[in-house]
């Protein structure tokens, strides 16, 4: 068996680990959510914390999956310092859960779509490489890209033929 080279293992971790975050967007999307999803893991591989969106079923604008993913394994080590650590999450992170992450110092942010809308990691702002900052984040991105993306796109896709199937109901009184 030839041995897999670092950069290999860890296109393989990443792999791994995304698939384990595109399922919590799917359960997130079976609850009616945003179809999101994080998992925390530490240096030595193991899954710390893991979440979809909750926002609608909490009614909680800060219920990203990001944020309870670090909420989770703070309260899990006991610490708010989530050193080698590795957050996997489905879209790129917005500017809330950018700034929690650096907060939080989580060395490495993988995740896999573009969000062209609220992404502050290149897409609208790049929080991960602002000087300012005292910490700063490693970021690999499209890790399963394209999965990420079509969950998203048919959600978003459903949510628009719903409404617009709604609109042309008829409207279920009768008029006086």
């Amino acid at each position: 068996m030839v041995p897999l080279d670092i950069a290999e293992e860890k296109e393989q971790r990443d792999f791994y680990f995304m698939d384990i975050a595109l399922e919590q967007a799917k359960k997130a999307q079976a609850l009616g959510e945003v179809p999101i999803g994080a998992v925390l893991v530490s240096g030595d591989g193991r899954l710390l914390a893991a979440a979809g969106n909750r926002r609608e079923t909490w009614q909680d604008p800060t219920a990203h999956a990001e944020l309870m993913v670090l909420r989770q394994a703070a309260q899990r080590l006991e610490s708010w310092r989530l050193l080698d650590t590795t957050l996997y999450v489905t879209l790129e992170p917005c500017v809330m859960c950018m700034g929690a992450i650096i907060l939080a110092r989580v060395p490495t942010l993988v995740f896999g779509a573009h969000d062209p809308r609220a992404g502050a990691v290149g897409s609208i702002y790049d929080l991960s490489t602002d000087a300012r900052f005292n910490h700063k984040v490693e970021v690999r991105a499209g890790i399963r890209g394209a999965a990420c993306g079509t969950l998203l796109s048919d959600f978003f896709a459903s949510v628009r033929q719903r409404r617009r199937k709604q609109r042309q109901l008829p409207s279920a009184l009768p008029r006086k």
